[in-house]
């Protein structure tokens, strides 16, 4: 009679890499608590070893739910309304259904959104995470490892997760963007920024800087770093405005950022002829506001489109390995 396989248990992880039972589930639920070396250790072992930890192996069964998660981190972001669009109607034409979670930037809701997937016992996931600094590396990235659910990232590019991933060109955003400006002849530019340390940002800067570099000519820029939101952007053009050193041009990194700063020029009573203006992205509604926009255009559908098909690629065959796809953008007005 056939001997029925033993099913791998953390202890056998923990034998494998020579540590003890509780370091490895250290390791794998809060790999924060852990040094680098050892978690690349013993996630090393639980994949050779074929090990699923039993809160997951739980939610797992032999079928798939036919469920495809969408995780965004701020759903009132105009960015990705097509986006959606596209995901969406190839999920239908598939026969997947589509669940959509707004984790509204926070990062533990974006944990239980991951939790929650994973119990639906998700076909794939589609994550726009609520930030792509380098520092940032949430615990739920070994999880979804272990578990073999494949995963495509979006927009926002979590460094140490090693799944694939459609992106935007930001250096050349930034760079379109600001050899637009320069044509115009503005010299003196304030640029409003997402957060400083995240990568989209550094490129987004880094590219508006080459441009100023390539151009030979003495130009005033202030960079005002916040968050990819209309908040901090008002904020910050109200603080500029009162402080009576206006800016030839306002240049807003994205889109909720420049509706930010056009609100505040609106809230002051200023003519919006009075600044030139430039945003990555189209601006919904723009010609509401009297004035068309400039702005770096991309193709949002085509970064749903992009995102989905490489998913499916993943469901239908796992060993295939698919890499990243990079959306560039071109100079329009809204």
């Amino acid at each position: 009679m056939p001997t029925t396989k033993k099913k791998t248990n953390i202890n056998d992880v923990a034998r494998r890499v020579g540590m003890t039972s509780i370091t490895v589930s250290r390791a794998l639920n809060t790999p924060e608590k852990v040094k680098k070396e050892t978690l690349e250790k013993i996630l090393c072992a639980a994949k050779e070893l074929n090990y699923v930890p039993n809160a997951i192996a739980r939610n797992l069964k032999s079928q798939q739910s036919r469920i495809i998660g969408l995780i965004t981190s701020s759903i009132d972001n105009p960015f990705y309304t097509n986006t959606f669009k596209a995901v969406n109607r190839v999920a239908k034409a598939n026969n997947y259904s589509l669940m959509l979670f707004d984790t509204d930037g926070s990062e533990e809701l974006e944990q239980k959104a991951v939790e929650t997937l994973m119990g639906y016992q998700v076909s794939g996931i589609i994550l726009s995470a609520v930030s792509d600094s380098d520092a940032y590396a949430p615990s739920y990235l070994n999880k979804l490892q272990l578990a073999h659910i494949p995963v495509v990232q979006i927009d926002r590019k979590i460094s140490s997760a090693p799944f694939p991933g459609v992106y935007l060109d930001n250096f050349n955003s930034g760079y379109k963007g600001m050899k637009q400006f320069l044509t115009l002849g503005y010299k003196d530019v304030l640029v409003l920024a997402g957060p400083e340390q995240s990568n989209i940002t550094i490129d987004r800067v880094n590219g508006i800087k080459q441009a100023i570099k390539e151009c030979g000519v003495d130009i005033k820029l202030n960079v005002q770093y916040g968050d990819y939101n209309k908040e901090l952007s008002r904020e910050a053009v109200h603080k500029v405005i009162a402080g009576k050193q206006l800016p030839e041009a306002i240049f807003g990194l994205n889109i909720l950022i420049t509706v930010g700063a056009m609100e505040a020029i609106q809230d002051e009573g200023l003519d919006y002829e009075q600044f030139g203006l430039m945003s990555i992205d189209h601006i919904p509604y723009a010609r509401a506001f009297g004035k068309a926009i400039p702005c770096v255009k991309h193709d949002t559908y085509e970064l749903g489109i992009s995102a989905i098909n490489i998913l499916m690629q993943q469901i239908d065959n796992p060993a295939r390995t698919v890499g990243d796809k990079i959306i560039v953008g071109d100079v329009s007005t809204s």
